[in-house]
């Protein structure tokens, strides 16, 4: 084993968490929940990634509340009926040496949406099955969406409740990382973002109340999720479009989060617009966060693009991040790390049963 390709197998730990490399799969939404449960589906898709040598398996978006759902179809935690096949996923990703994460999510006003090989994830009025969605203020995300009602203090507190509900559950799940979902154009995003919060109220206007409700979130899961835990968020390092949240405030926002107790912050960016005119290409978000990382002495996870172990491997040995997160090359290869490993000349550890293909 060559020294320089050491940086994507070394061992990272956070907190009493140890993770065995720097590779995680990064959530993926299946849209094969019925009521929020997990499925067989949900066990043979996660626990393949574990038996192919990621060190963290991240579920998809699991919403704490049923109407905090993208679509009916979507995972979650939002009641304790959820925890047992949740439980039957961690103990195998467990056994396979993987540490198990989830990703708690509330959709905002992107909830009440078909699933992506239905008419193209588009909105599902009250009529046909779906709900009325909620947000910061009453600005649907398409002109042709119905506009989302509204959310009360009063609302916003019940939310922040559920928040640490689903970590309580997560907990006796088995889960040993959670991720609080700030990304994507979803809930807590539309906080951040001032092109979608018009608010004036205490959770509107200025950079402090907009980010409020993503900082007593943390704080609330904070109080119920051990000291010995890892707590991330993933964040829209970037919305895109001009007068939106800018890398600046990733930076000052993970400045904030860090003391309330939240490790590492996973970069992705845009999903608040519609129109966002992003410049995509092979490891296009890495640079957020290496910036996020090193302004704000935070631990950063990189995404976007992520293919090849040479790559990977360089994001890691350079500083840019401390964890890669892959999410569709995972999808064409459940073994990306074992694979990764033969091709940077380390030696793979695959489980016994397949050793000899390796």
């Amino acid at each position: 084993m060559h020294p320089f390709l050491m940086h994507l197998y070394s061992p990272l730990k956070i907190r009493e968490v140890t993770f065995r490399n720097r590779i995680a799969v990064s959530p993926m939404c299946q849209y094969s929940s019925e009521d929020g449960f997990a499925s067989d589906w949900h066990l043979v898709h996660l626990g393949s990634r574990a038996v192919g040598g990621a060190a963290l398996v991240m579920t998809e978006a699991s919403a704490v509340t049923a109407e905090g759902r993208i679509s009916p179809h979507d995972l979650g935690i939002w009641q304790d009926e959820h925890i047992a096949s949740l439980a039957r996923i961690t103990t195998f990703i467990r056994e396979q040496g993987s540490i198990s994460g989830i990703q708690l999510a509330h959709a905002g006003r992107k909830a009440s949406t078909r699933v992506p090989w239905d008419r193209s994830g588009s909105f599902i009025p009250e009529s046909e099955g779906g709900w009325r969605t909620s947000a910061p203020s009453p600005i649907p995300f398409r002109e042709t969406d119905t506009a989302p009602r509204e959310l009360s203090p009063p609302e916003l507190g019940d939310i922040v409740d559920a928040f640490a509900a689903a970590a309580r559950r997560a907990l006796a799940a088995g889960f040993q990382v959670i991720e609080i979902h700030a990304a994507h154009g979803y809930l807590i995003n539309e906080f951040l973002s001032p092109l979608s919060n018009r608010r004036e109220d205490e959770y509107g206007g200025s950079f402090e109340n907009r980010i409020r409700f993503l900082t007593e979130i943390a704080q609330a899961i904070r109080t119920v999720w051990p000291e010995s835990l890892p707590l991330f968020a993933r964040i829209s390092a970037i919305d895109w479009v001009e007068g939106g949240w800018t890398v600046d405030d990733s930076v000052k926002l993970a400045q904030r989060l860090k003391p309330l107790g939240v490790d590492l912050v996973d970069c992705s960016s845009g999903g608040v617009m519609p129109n966002a005119k992003i410049v995509a290409g092979p490891g296009y978000q890495v640079p957020f966060a290496a910036q996020v990382r090193r302004e704000a002495s935070i631990l950063t996870g990189a995404v976007g693009m992520i293919t090849d172990p040479q790559q990977a491997e360089a994001i890691i040995r350079d500083g840019s991040a401390d964890l890669v997160l892959l999410a569709r090359e995972f999808l064409r290869d459940p073994y990306f790390p074992l694979h990764a490993a033969q091709a940077l000349g380390v030696e793979a550890t695959p489980p016994v049963q397949y050793k000899r293909a390796f």
